[in-house]
């Protein structure tokens, strides 16, 4: 069986918001209609409280996108973004909604940051994603969203290591840096995972 997972399609991802992805809302006519072609459809939601440990302004002197040492974890400093129950952590209006079946919200710990819809980033605590699914029967996941390159990929390496054939349609996703994503592209094939085009047959 096959489900579709749809990443991260929140407002603050999209042109305008406070963590824009160039051209995020371009692939949205995409992902709707790749949804007709799933009997599951399943999607991820960064779920952030105003504390967490991500964010630039909750660490005094330094600045958006710096690196610090988190935990033992090299971590990207954000721009506040996905705040629970804002406007920005909602999905885009535009996005059809209806045929998702169960939402998986992250980074709900202040402490750590979770680009995969499967775990965080230590890989301490699980969203039941990968649970949820193989109850299901599924066994290919095929990924679309947001960003390329950070939730997407992480989402997608997490679910080759928890045994699902991956797909990643690529004209169904923007990156924060096209560079970066050709890097988690190659760990992705690495892995035995497929970066297709969703025009492409199964």
């Amino acid at each position: 069986m096959k489900a579709l997972i749809i990443i991260d399609m929140q407002n603050d991802f999209m042109p305008g918001g406070s963590l824009a992805v160039p051209g995020g809302d371009q692939i949205i006519p995409l992902v709707n209609s790749l949804q007709e072609k799933f009997d599951l459809v399943i999607a991820t939601q960064d779920w952030h409280p105003d504390n967490h440990s991500s964010f630039a302004e909750n660490h005094t002197g330094k600045s958006e996108f710096e690196q610090i040492n988190l935990g033992g974890i090299q971590q990207v400093l954000w721009p506040v973004h996905c705040i629970q129950t804002t406007s920005g952590a909602d999905f885009h209006p535009h996005l059809n909604v209806s045929r998702i079946e169960a939402i998986f919200r992250k980074g709900t710990d202040s402490k750590i940051d979770s680009y995969s819809g499967f775990y965080d980033n230590a890989h301490k605590k699980s969203t039941g994603l990968s649970g949820y699914l193989k109850g299901k029967g599924v066994t290919s996941l095929y990924f679309c969203g947001l960003a390329a390159d950070y939730c997407v990929s992480y989402s997608a390496l997490d679910a080759l290591a928890e045994g699902f054939k991956v797909t990643l349609y690529e004209d169904a996703t923007r990156a924060i840096d096209d560079n970066n994503f050709e890097e988690m592209k190659k760990q992705i094939i690495a892995g035995g995972g497929r970066i297709k085009y969703a025009e492409e047959k199964f």
